[in-house]
């Protein structure tokens, strides 16, 4: 069931999304050369208990998985594409790319948000996949609005994706959020113009592309959580959760 958010659900899930955004600024500072993943994953946990918060992610169960998710972000690298665990043994390299997704509860309301990475100097064709899926990610936010249709968000985003010869995610998508962190209505990255539930303002849900250097194809590791490319190509990923207003959308994990 979708829910309409009242002010007050507005005001505390504005909260939970600055506590995601600092923590994905932070992140900014923090990914270098060296650094372990489960040290960055300390330092999030940090700052959202610090806010008031509490980590949505650790903890987090879904029923084809035995193990709940251990961490407070999900820190994915390279070939990896969502849902890597922080460990200890996961340390920044020279050229890596890293995707972080995290999110926060305050008062009982979330903010889900990502960011991809450049570890030092990183290949042109890196930099390129972190800016195109970037770009992707600005098309289908500028979609949102009231009387558009998860259809022409969906078509925004793989426009700016499929035209340039990159893989798109599509056993994945952006979600509802508010009360729970997943929500209805799932918002897919590809779809067709003027097809799909019409947006409606009060609506809250999160885009979050995924994209590819080569093919389409994905696979969960071993630990049931990690999911790669079948290809072993790159990967990236960035979100954004949103609140549709009156007269368009309003980003509610402002971390750029």
């Amino acid at each position: 069931m979708i829910t309409f958010k009242t002010d007050r659900d507005i005001a505390k899930m504005r909260r939970a999304g600055q506590v995601v955004a600092d923590i994905l600024k932070l992140m900014r500072d923090l990914v270098k050369p060296g650094i372990d993943t489960l040290s960055l994953d300390a330092a999030a946990e940090e700052l959202i208990l610090k806010a008031g918060g509490k980590p949505a992610f650790k903890g987090y169960k879904v029923p084809w998985v035995p193990v709940p998710f251990p961490g407070t972000i999900c820190a994915s690298i390279n070939n990896e594409v969502v849902h890597g665990i922080p460990s200890k043994s996961r340390v920044l390299e020279e050229g890596d790319i890293i995707s972080i997704d995290t999110g926060a509860s305050i008062e009982g309301f979330f903010g889900d948000a990502a960011c991809t990475y450049a570890v030092g100097k990183i290949s042109e064709e890196r930099q390129r996949l972190l800016d195109l899926t970037l770009e992707s990610l600005h098309h289908g936010v500028a979609a949102v609005k009231p009387g558009a249709t998860l259809g022409d968000i969906g078509h925004a985003v793989e426009s700016v994706v499929i035209p340039a010869g990159y893989g798109l995610v599509r056993d994945y998508a952006g979600h509802g959020i508010g009360h729970k962190m997943h929500e209805a209505p799932q918002v897919p990255n590809f779809g067709v113009p003027g097809s799909g539930l019409t947006v409606k303002p009060r609506m809250t849900f999160c885009v979050e592309p995924m994209v590819m250097t080569g093919g389409e194809d994905v696979e969960s590791l071993a630990d049931g959580w990690t999911v790669v490319t079948k290809d072993g190509s790159d990967a990236a990923h960035f979100e954004f959760s949103l609140l549709v207003t009156e007269d368009g959308v309003e980003i509610l994990t402002p971390w750029e």
